[in-house]
């Protein structure tokens, strides 16, 4: 695969075999040449677990403390009082029944995350083969099946991010945008790792983690050791 020039500048900046400490991986993101966008940096944590047994998998919510430079698109599915606490909390769309045919024959998919009331998941339920590979469903282990939507959706604009193992035992999760700077970036990724570190599995055997790298968009992974 042929890279471009402007990524193979970023790699000259990583020395081969090298493991940096979070600080020092972000200072040199820092320094690689930049995209004509924003870039997103992302964290990725290869575990020494097997997401293929329920009792090894890793998933959690955590508000990064810089958030992530993303303004999250939230959607509540409620009635009553409760729609009109999450229209308050300022959810983009809120709605129940009649959402479900604009989803399932529309295509509809202008938002990030889905919140809903208890009484609502009967409704979502027959939309799993639409949102579950979307990764959309909302889910109690994550904070978004909840009666409290006020505070599901206030937390999810100030940052709040969930992380999951994909089939491959990775961790991938955004962590901020490149003009955050190192230090913000650093604060961010520090959260997140002491989050997976909390979230070990009990069934988890040998080395939790395997390896951590952070890269932007358009660049090249930095390796961290683990601490």
């Amino acid at each position: 695969m042929k890279r471009a020039k402007r990524y193979l500048e970023s790699a000259k900046l990583i020395e081969k075999g090298t493991q940096y400490d979070s600080k020092t991986a972000f200072e040199i993101i820092d320094k690689m040449p930049k995209a004509k966008f924003d870039e997103t940096v992302e964290a990725h944590f290869r575990l020494g677990v097997d997401s293929k047994h329920a009792d090894q998998q890793v998933r959690g919510v955590i508000v990064l403390p810089h958030g992530t430079g993303k303004t999250q698109r939230v959607l509540v599915f409620a009635k009553g009082e409760k729609a009109k606490e999450a229209e308050a909390a300022g959810a983009d769309f809120v709605g129940a029944e009649d959402l479900v045919p604009r989803i399932e024959k529309e295509n509809w998919f202008e938002y990030d995350v889905i919140v809903a009331t208890p009484d609502m998941m009967g409704i979502i339920g027959r939309l799993g083969k639409v949102l579950g590979p979307k990764g959309l469903m909302p889910n109690p282990k994550s904070g978004t099946v909840t009666m409290d939507v006020a505070k599901a959706v206030s937390e999810i604009k100030s940052g709040k991010i969930e992380y999951r193992l994909d089939k491959n035992n990775i961790v991938h999760c955004p962590i901020g945008k490149l003009s955050f700077g190192a230090a913000k970036l650093n604060d961010n990724f520090i959260a997140l790792y002491e989050a997976i570190i909390k979230a070990k599995p009990a069934a988890a055997k040998g080395q939790y983690i395997k390896s951590i790298s952070v890269s932007s968009t358009m660049g090249p992974g930095v390796p961290i050791k683990a601490q």
